[in-house]
């Protein structure tokens, strides 16, 4: 397990420009976050790496941006009208809401006798309801029931109804995938743990479509190549792990159904599933939509519904895996530090000047000038060189770039190893190429 505690980590990024409250001047708004500077950079860098995983690397996967409102018949095909629910109660004394069934596990409770976690009032807390967790919005100017739509609780509706579009245009055989990154809401009951669960949140999801009978073996090919992927983000493999759902845990369009999980600072959870949900979801949406949703295998002469093999990762989920993993408390050094693997990290390099004169400003800049096209770096002048360099230590910066006196001599510069704080003197037309042998073998 990280060593890093939630509030230590909360702290670490509203500082250093991760990860805001949203709305936070007013009084923030709840389970909603901004992503800073930093954290936008981050998540953009950790999509990016999934998104060549996906698309880049695999000849049959491509990719798709479906629209956020969707037809509502989309929501009644998929189930979500009707069973996307949650069980919620109400405490009458504190007001305070809770899911029923992070309350206790068993249906026949006593909700008389149970004790409101929050304010301790024993027989205070409602019956269980079912709660509809999707956001529900009008299309026009006129809101009636004849215009309901809402906003999508999951990405991979998108695909389903798009995939033989895909298929057509871009001439795929089974197997081939279609992958998405996008956004999704859901109304939660209770959302905790930082991002780890939010109202908004990002998804990174890849369906794959495979001809009936090899379901099984692309399933078990997908979760080996899913939980490979994790140590390109620099993710220790020690803290991760499969879990199976139970016959009592599977979906009802799922045949099998296997969790990804990380060891984050509040216990073992989700951050990727990798499902097969067999041909469920394109059989609902041929008999709602009315429309043959089969694909026509020409080497067979044969029409059928494919299979989908579903890898689906939350985005925010994966960033708060990757910020827990790389926080590093020095001890030895008193310093924070977050090992993120240069692949993702923000910012490349920081330029520091050792002082503001005698021309080694100008430097700093030629430098900047020089490594820009290359790699995003960041410029600073303001405090003494330590406290510079750990300020990108916590934003996780792999290299510190010192320009001092020297380097109006010989044109070389000292450059900085975060995790080792090893410096050794390089010249400055040798700066990248000496940045780019030590990426091959950074650790």
């Amino acid at each position: 397990m990280s060593e890093v505690q939630m509030k230590e980590l909360v702290a670490l990024c509203k500082h250093r420009g991760f990860i805001f409250q949203s709305s936070d001047i007013y009084g923030g708004f709840k389970a909603v976050y901004d992503y800073g500077p930093l954290g936008v950079a981050l998540k953009n860098n950790i999509s990016q790496l999934w998104w060549k995983a996906m698309t880049q690397i695999h000849e049959n996967i491509v990719g798709l941006d479906s629209a956020i409102l969707m037809h509502p018949k989309i929501w009644e095909a998929s189930g979500h009208v009707g069973a996307f629910n949650d069980p919620l109660v109400d405490c009458k004394h504190c007001k305070a809401r809770f899911r029923a069934d992070e309350l206790t596990a068993s249906e026949q409770t006593n909700w008389k006798e149970m004790i409101c976690p929050k304010c301790g009032t024993k027989g205070s807390l409602t019956e269980p309801r079912q709660f509809n967790l999707m956001f529900k919005t009008h299309i026009g100017p006129v809101q009636s029931d004849s215009n309901i739509a809402y906003l999508r609780p999951e990405t991979a509706q998108g695909i389903y109804v798009n995939y033989l579009l895909v298929q057509n245009a871009m001439r795929l055989k089974l197997p081939f995938g279609i992958a998405q990154v996008g956004k999704a809401f859901r109304n939660e009951i209770v959302a905790r743990n930082f991002v780890f669960r939010t109202r908004e949140f990002e998804q990174m999801e890849m369906q794959y479509f495979v001809k009936p009978d090899t379901d099984d073996k692309s399933l078990n090919d997908w979760k080996d190549e899913r939980l490979s992927f994790y140590s390109q983000l620099g993710i220790d493999k020690s803290n991760l792990r499969f879990k199976k759902h139970g016959a009592d845990e599977l979906a009802h369009y799922a045949k099998e159904a296997w969790d990804i999980e990380y060891n984050f600072p509040f216990g073992w959870s989700e951050v990727e599933g990798i499902h097969n949900r067999t041909d469920f979801d394109l059989k609902q949406h041929q008999e709602f939509s009315g429309k043959k949703m089969e694909y026509f295998d020409t080497e067979n002469n044969e029409r059928y519904l494919p299979f989908i093999v579903e890898t689906s990762a939350g985005l925010n989920r994966m960033m708060l895996a990757v910020l827990s993993d790389a926080y590093w408390h020095d001890n030895e050094n008193n310093r924070i530090v977050m090992k993120l693997d240069p692949k993702i990290a923000p910012v490349m390099a920081v330029v520091c000047p050792l002082v503001k004169k005698d021309g080694l400003p100008e430097i700093g800049r030629t430098v900047m000038d020089i490594l820009k096209p290359e790699f995003k770096v960041v410029y600073d002048q303001q405090g003494s060189i330590g406290k510079r360099y750990y300020r990108q230590d916590e934003a996780g910066t792999p290299f510190g770039i010192t320009i001092d006196h020297q380097s109006k001599e010989d044109q070389s510069v000292t450059l900085r190893h975060r995790d080792t704080q090893l410096q050794e003197r390089i010249n400055i037309d040798q700066l990248i190429t000496a940045i780019k042998n030590k990426l091959e073998n950074f650790s």
